[in-house]
C-alpha cells in the first residue's frame, strides 16, 4: 500500500513509519522541518495547512500524526485535521488520526469523558480538550473515510514492542492487569493493522496493551 504520514518527524509518526516499512508498504513522509528524521526514503517538506489534493493524490491512506502542547496552538488539532479531511473529501483515501485518550467515555451512556473525571491530570486537560474537539468535528463528516485511534491513558514513548494489543471502542478500557497503557510501538502496530484491514471507517477505536 502507499501511505502518507503527515507531521512525520514526531515520535509516534516515526514508529508508524517504521512499522509500515517493515511490512513492505511504500511510505512518503511529510513534515515542516528541513530534515527527515524518519526511515522513509521520500520526504516532502510542507506544512499540513499547505498540503493540497494533488499532494495526497494516489495514496491508500494518510496518517495524521499532528500534535501540539502549546496552549496557544490547541485549535490546530481541529484546524489541521479538518484541512486534511477537506482535501481527501470524496476520495477513497483513508484518513487515520493519532488521537488522544481524554475523549474516551467512562460510562455506558457516553455522557462522561475521561477528561471530565476528577482524577484526570490538569496538565493534560488542554491537549485532551483540543484533540476531543477535533474528534467531535470529524464525527460530523460522512464525506471522508476517517478513523480516529485513541491510545491508552498511559502512552509510553519508549515502552516495549510486545506485539499484542486489545482493540476497543469508544469506552475507556483496562486490560487484565487493570492497566490503561500502551507503547508507541504497539500503537503503531494497531494503526498499521487498521490501515491494512480497513474495518472501522468513520469510527473512533482505542487500543490498550494486552
Amino acid at each position: 500500500m502507499k501511505i502518507a504520514v503527515v507531521a512525520a518527524n514526531g515520535r509516534v509518526a516515526k514508529k508508524v513509519i517504521m512499522e509500515a516499512l517493515n511490512r513492505g508498504h511504500e511510505v512518503v513522509a511529510f513534515g515542516r522541518h528541513d530534515e527527515n528524521n524518519t526511515l522513509a526514503k521520500t520526504y516532502v517538506k510542507k506544512d499540513i495547512l499547505d498540503l493540497t489534493k494533488e499532494d495526497l493524490h494516489g495514496f491508500d491512506a494518510v496518517v495524521d500524526a499532528f500534535g501540539t502542547w502549546a496552549p496557544e496552538s490547541m485549535g490546530l488539532h481541529m484546524t489541521t485535521s479538518q484541512h486534511l479531511a477537506d482535501i481527501l473529501s470524496g476520495t477513497d483515501t483513508r484518513l487515520l488520526l493519532v488521537g488522544g485518550a481524554g475523549s474516551l467515555f467512562v460510562d455506558k451512556e457516553h455522557k462522561v469523558q475521561l477528561v471530565d473525571t476528577s482524577d484526570f491530570p490538569d496538565d493534560y486537560k488542554p491537549v485532551a480538550t483540543g484533540m476531543g474537539k477535533a474528534l467531535a468535528e470529524l464525527r460530523k463528516r460522512n464525506d471522508v473515510k476517517w478513523t480516529y485511534i485513541s491510545p491508552a491513558a498511559e502512552f509510553q514513548a519508549d515502552g516495549e514492542r510486545t506485539g499484542k494489543y486489545i482493540l476497543a471502542g469508544e469506552e475507556f478500557t483496562l486490560n487484565s492487569k487493570n492497566e490503561s497503557i500502551i507503547s508507541y510501538a504497539d500503537y503503531a502496530i494497531a494503526l498499521v493493522d487498521e490501515i491494512e484491514k480497513g474495518e472501522h471507517i468513520q469510527q473512533r477505536i482505542s487500543v490498550v496493551r494486552a
